[in-house]
C-alpha cells in the first residue's frame, strides 16, 4: 500500500493514519452523542431545550474557528503535543459537564471541549496531508470519516448508561475513558521526514511552493475554495439539519420503510442511513479524486447534490423515496471533508498543511452561522420549498465554480509557483 520508504521515527505512513483515525473516533462523541444529554441535563435543571444548545454552538464555534491557530502550532511543533494536549481538554470538558451546575458552567465546559476537539480534529486532518502527498483525497477522507463514524460503537453504551446511571456518570467515565485514548495515543504520532514523503508520486497536479497562512490568504484561489466550502456546507445543512421536521410535515417520519432486509421508520431509517454514508463517503470520493482530479470530483458530488435536494423535496412525500433520496443527499455532501483539505494541500504545499487547511475549516463554523436562515425562510414563506430551492442553488453554483473558475485558477498559480 504505497511506497514503505515512506516512514518515519514511529513506523510507516499507514500507521500514522491509524493512529489519526482512532484519535478522530475518541472525540466524535462530543459532537455526535451531545444529542444523548439534552434531555437529561433539561429534566435535571430545567433550563430549557434552546439554553441548552447555546452549549452546542459554543463547541461548533471553538472546535472550527481556532484550528488555524492549533494548525500553526502543529506546523511548528509537530502533532503530538497539540494532539496531547487537545485530548487533556476533551477529557476535562466532559468531567466538567457532569459536575456543571449552571449554564455558565455548561458553556465553559463546551468551550474547552471545542478547543480540545479542534486541536485533535485539525492535528490529524493535516498531518494525513503531510504523509499522502500521493493520496491526500483518500487520506483525509479516512480520516474525517473517523470522526464521522467514531461515534456509532458508542451510542447504543452512551444512551444505556444515561438510562441506567444518569447522565453525569456518563460523562465522567466517558470523558476521562476517551481523553485518556487520545492522550495515550498522542505519543505514537509523528510528522514526517521529509527525505520519506519525496519518493512518492502524486497523479494530481500540485504546487512546488509551500505558503505560508499569510501568503496563503493573499491568492483569489483561496476565497473562491471559501466560498465555495460555505455554500455546499451551508446548503447540505440546511436541507439535513431540519430533517425530523420535514419528516414530520411530509407525514413519513413514523411510516416503516423495509429496505435491505431492514424495517424502521422513514426518519430512524434516514438518520441511520446518514451516519453510515455521510461516513463511506469521505474516503471514496476523496480516492476518486486522487484518481480523476479534484475540480472533476467537485463538479461531480455537487451537481449529485443539487439534483439529490430537489428530488427530496418533489419525491420525498413518498417514505421509500425519502429514505433513498437521504441517503443520496448525504453520500453527496460529506465529502466536503476530504475534498477541500486535500484540494488546498495540493494548491498550496505540504509545509504549512495543518496551518492552512485549518483557516479553510473555519467555512465550517461560517456556514453554521447561516443554518438558521432555513428556519427564517421556512417561517416567512410557510413551507420547505424556499429551504430546498436555496440548498440547491447553492450546490448548483459551487458544481459550476469548481469547474468553470476554480479548475482554471488553480492550474494559473502552480505553474506560478514554479517561478516564485
Amino acid at each position: 500500500m504505497g511506497n514503505e520508504q515512506t516512514s518515519g521515527p514511529l513506523g510507516g505512513r499507514w500507521f500514522q493514519l491509524l493512529i489519526g483515525i482512532v484519535c478522530m473516533s475518541m472525540i466524535a462523541n462530543l459532537q455526535y452523542g451531545w444529542t444523548l444529554f439534552v434531555n437529561p441535563i433539561d429534566a435535571k435543571f430545567g433550563w430549557g431545550r434552546a439554553a441548552i444548545q447555546v452549549a452546542f454552538t459554543i463547541f461548533v464555534l471553538t472546535e472550527t474557528w481556532l484550528v488555524p491557530i492549533e494548525g500553526y502550532l502543529v506546523d511548528k511543533f509537530g502533532p503530538r503535543p497539540v494532539v496531547f494536549f487537545g485530548g487533556l481538554l476533551c477529557g476535562i470538558g466532559w468531567v466538567l459537564n457532569s459536575q456543571a451546575d449552571t449554564l455558565a458552567m455548561l458553556y465553559f465546559a463546551a468551550a474547552v471541549s471545542g478547543v480540545g476537539a479542534g486541536a485533535v480534529y485539525g492535528t490529524c486532518v493535516g498531518n494525513a496531508l503531510k504523509w499522502f502527498p500521493d493520496r491526500r483525497g483518500l487520506a483525509a477522507g479516512m480520516t474525517a470519516a473517523g470522526f464521522g463514524a467514531g461515534s456509532a460503537a458508542t451510542v447504543i453504551p452512551i444512551a444505556n448508561m444515561i438510562a441506567n446511571q444518569g447522565y453525569q456518570e456518563t460523562f465522567w467515565y466517558f470523558g476521562i475513558g476517551q481523553g485518556a485514548i487520545v492522550v495515550i495515543l498522542s505519543l505514537l504520532l509523528s510528522k514526517p521526514v521529509k527525505s520519506a514523503i519525496t519518493t512518492v508520486k502524486a497523479k494530481v497536479v500540485q504546487t512546488r511552493k509551500d505558503f505560508r497562512p499569510m501568503e496563503m490568504v493573499k491568492q483569489p484561489v483561496f476565497w473562491i475554495m471559501y466560498l465555495m466550502f460555505v455554500m455546499v456546507a451551508a446548503g447540505g445543512l440546511m436541507a439535513t439539519a431540519q430533517l425530523a421536521p420535514i419528516a414530520k410535515d411530509f407525514q413519513v417520519a413514523g411510516v416503516t420503510v423495509s429496505l435491505m432486509g431492514l424495517a424502521l421508520p422513514a426518519l430512524t431509517f434516514a438518520l441511520t442511513i446518514d451516519r453510515v454514508l455521510n461516513g463511506l463517503t469521505r474516503p471514496f470520493f476523496g480516492w476518486v479524486s486522487d484518481k480523476i482530479g479534484r475540480e472533476q470530483t467537485m463538479t461531480l458530488c455537487f451537481t449529485f447534490e443539487c439534483f439529490g435536494i430537489l428530488g427530496l423535496y418533489y419525491l420525498g412525500h413518498d417514505p421509500v423515496m425519502f429514505v433513498l433520496l437521504t441517503g443520496l443527499v448525504f453520500f453527496a455532501w460529506g465529502e466536503i471533508y476530504s475534498l477541500f483539505p486535500s484540494t488546498n494541500a495540493d494548491t498550496f504545499g505540504t509545509q504549512y498543511a495543518a496551518g492552512n487547511a485549518g483557516l479553510l475549516y473555519t467555512a465550517k463554523g461560517t456556514a453554521s452561522l447561516l443554518v438558521p436562515l432555513s428556519s427564517i425562510l421556512m417561517a416567512t414563506t410557510g413551507g420547505w420549498e424556499a429551504v430546498f430551492w436555496v440548498a440547491s442553488i447553492l450546490n448548483g453554483t459551487a458544481a459550476i465554480l469548481a469547474w468553470f473558475v476554480l479548475r482554471p485558477m488553480r492550474r494559473k498559480l502552480i505553474e506560478r509557483s514554479a517561478t516564485m
